[in-house]
Formats: structure tokens, sequence, C-alpha cells
């Protein structure tokens, strides 16, 4: 088990992990158009570098998706903003995300919502970003190694359901586990295979789409790999 002052040291970083780094990262996210100050803070703060593998990490705070295996993908820091600025205009008080990955997204969006799930069909995946998640005092987030597609139905509805991979299209048990007023984000794809970043409101029994930019993301896929 890591002693305080060790876990310390890895969140704090150095050269190409330093907390310098993680501030020019930011910096450019700001020019880039992301304005909400807690998202900021919060990207600021928190180590991307510890949800890459070690021979990654010196890349952590580049522009760009990193691979994390089994095909998966660590979203650029701009993407990974963008959503929870999404997530936060909704001022939700429960959140649902379909694909836990690394974890990094968790982890940035528990630090801001009250209340947070996350689902991962890749138990290998799963493990690694539970064991982080917990390392870096992530308590309040509930997770689970499932299916993404069928939700969370036992602890629905949901203010936000936050999908971090693309849907060829929009998966009805995830629509069915929206609040009233709530709001599904997630990549969707449009029939030549563009994917666009999308957000879906629900009113009543009617779901009203937006689409908002252009996105590249893995696809959503089905079943659980143990």
């Amino acid at each position: 088990m890591l002693s305080p002052e060790r876990l310390t040291e890895l969140v704090r970083g150095v050269g190409m992990t330093s907390q310098r780094t993680r501030d020019r990262m930011v910096a450019r996210l700001a020019e880039q158009g992301i304005r909400d100050a807690r998202v900021l803070a919060t990207l600021a703060s928190e180590p991307r570098h510890l949800f890459l593998d070690e021979a990654l990490a010196h890349r952590a705070y580049e522009d760009t998706s990193l691979p994390i295996g089994h095909g998966q993908t660590l979203s650029q820091p701009w993407m990974v903003a963008r959503m929870t600025e999404l997530v936060l205009e909704e001022a939700p008080a429960r959140v649902l995300e379909i694909g836990t990955g690394s974890g990094y997204q968790t982890l940035v969006l528990a630090r801001l919502v009250p209340e947070l799930w996350s689902i991962e069909r890749i138990n290998a995946l799963h493990r690694r970003a539970t064991e982080r998640l917990r390392l870096l005092g992530a308590q309040q987030v509930h997770l689970r190694l499932a299916d993404g597609g069928h939700g969370w139905p036992e602890t629905a509805p949901f203010d936000v359901i936050l999908l971090t991979a693309c849907a060829g299209e929009l998966p009805a048990p995830l629509l069915a586990q929206l609040a009233d007023g709530g709001v599904l984000i997630t990549p969707l794809a449009d029939s030549r295979g563009r994917q666009w970043l999308t957000r879906v409101r629900r009113q009543g029994d009617h779901y009203e789409r937006q689409r908002l930019e252009p996105v590249r993301f893995v696809p959503l896929l089905e079943g659980v790999i143990r």
C-alpha cells in the first residue's frame, strides 16, 4: 500500500508530468474555448498521467488521445473538458457514465457532481480504473462491470447520461433511464459514418436532438469481456 507521501509524489509528477506541464495544458484548453472554471481547475489538479501505462505517462498532457489497451483510448484533454462542461450545464445531481475506460473522465466527473455511476464492459479496464479511483479518493463513485447499453436500471432515473463511445443509434434502455428533462450526451454516427457529439433531451415521451460538433470515438459495443 502506498504511503501518503509516495501518493503525493505520484500525483504531483515530475518533468513532463509536473504541475507546470498540467498548467500549460489547461491554458491551451482555455484558448480553445473551454470556459468553465470548475472544469479547468479540476483538470489542472488531477493526475492524468496516472491513468496511462508508465511508457506513455510523459505524453499525458499532450492534446491527443492515447491508447489504454484492449482497443480503447483515453480521450484528448479537450474532449474530456468539453463533455464535462456539457454535463455541468445541466447542474445534475445524478449522472451515469457509459464507458469507464481508464477512469480519468470518471475521476473528473466525480470531483464535480454529487453522485456518479459508471459502467465498463472490459474487466481488465474495470479493475484498473477501480484501483486508481480508490487510490485517489473518489469514494462516491459507483462502478459496475456490465454491458453499458443496458444502463443501470435499478438506480435510474438519471439527470445526465454520458456515453464515452460512439453509438450507431440511440440506445433505447438509456433513453428510458433519463429523468424527465434529463440529457443524454453521446457521440452519434450519421448515415455516412461521421460522428457528431450530440445532446438528447427527454421531454416526457419525446426526445429532442441537438448536434454539437464533429468528434471521433471508439464504437459502443455489446457484451462483457471478462
